[in-house]
């Protein structure tokens, strides 16, 4: 029987951890971003790509030649610094690699990189169309050459979020859904957390916020700072959000670590589909030197660049407009994924 990943020596390094790589898969899908939205979005790519360039590479999916030189003709009029960023030729469906990609491991001895491919079932099984990028994901974790991981369970990387210290964040609504893997009690989860992600301790949060059909992946309203400190979404007066929320904060403060709170921004709303969209601060992304963070042209932004300037000096946190990419169910972290830096 093959070792798992935490008999091996490895583990899931902290986002904030070096980085040699961020993976991207362009925006296409006219289900998600309908055409008229989509030059919005492939704005907020191109500010992404130039934000995370200049420190590290952006490795970014495309279908195809035709593709691959639009999308360099518009980062390079954009001002990404282009020799750090690699087109990979892997067909996708939609782009929320976060969630179909692999998670990347390091082994502290050796720094070899490994990867864990989970399975994807489109969130429950809830878009048949999307099913195809767990074949998508498979491609990348095979592309570096390094050892992958199947434990054969379902299981999204937005749905959690390590300290790189042995502690994992993540929610009940989500892996406990019995649209998941309705065979595993929460025990045998947890033996799967600890053996593929390499971690010691789970810390289980209630649910997620509104809008979010992912039901209730914890990157969008409680995230891993430090080693020891938390980052989670509240606010009165957020709709069906407050008690929520309210609940989340309340099984933090009872833990060891500190815990800070990250306002929620305005409800955004979808009026032609009279939809609550998931906004949130939370789903930021932390590279190299730069912190993307979701702003959404409000007053809240400035109070929640400065919570994140606090945890994270040595880094520029670079306000990356998300109305737009917000109206496809998801945020920066969810169409982001990061590759550790090893041997």
């Amino acid at each position: 029987m093959q070792k798992t990943p935490h008999e091996l020596g490895y583990c899931m390094p902290a986002e904030w951890e070096r980085h040699e790589a961020t993976w991207l898969s362009w925006p296409k899908n006219p289900l998600t971003f309908p055409a008229p939205m989509l030059p919005a979005v492939e704005k907020t790519y191109c500010e992404i790509v130039r934000a995370l360039s200049g420190s590290e590479r952006v490795k970014i999916l495309v279908d195809g030649d035709s593709i691959e030189r639009s999308v360099a003709d518009k980062l390079e009029k954009a001002g990404a610094r282009m020799k750090n960023v690699l087109f990979s030729r892997i067909k996708s469906a939609d782009v929320w690699i976060r969630d179909y990609g692999p998670t990347y491991l390091l082994n502290r001895k050796t720094r070899q990189k490994a990867a864990v491919k989970w399975t994807f079932n489109a969130w429950g099984n809830k878009y048949d169309d999307l099913l195809y990028d767990n074949k998508a994901g498979e491609q990348v974790a095979q592309s570096g050459g390094i050892p992958v991981f199947r434990p054969g369970i379902v299981l999204e990387g937005g749905s959690i979020d390590v300290n790189g210290a042995g502690c994992v964040l993540t929610t009940e609504q989500c892996l406990l859904n019995k649209n998941r893997n309705p065979e595993l009690n929460k025990e045998q989860i947890e033996g799967y957390l600890r053996e593929y992600l390499g971690i010691e301790k789970i810390f289980w949060l209630k649910s997620g916020i509104e809008g979010d059909d992912t039901d209730g992946h914890i990157d969008d309203f409680a995230r891993f700072v430090s080693g020891n400190s938390i980052l989670c979404a509240y606010g009165e007066g957020n709709g069906n959000n407050s008690p929520v929320l309210k609940k989340n904060l309340e099984i933090l403060e009872k833990t060891e670590f500190e815990i800070t709170k990250l306002p929620m921004p305005k409800p955004l709303i979808d009026q032609e589909e009279n939809r609550r969209l998931p906004a949130s601060y939370a789903n930021f992304y932390i590279g190299n030197k730069a912190v993307l963070l979701p702003s959404f042209g409000e007053e809240r932004d400035k109070e929640a660049i400065s919570i994140l300037q606090g945890f994270f000096p040595g880094r520029e946190i670079v306000p990356i407009n998300s109305r737009e990419l917000v109206y496809g169910y998801g945020g920066i972290h969810c169409i982001t994924q990061q590759e550790p830096t090893g041997k």
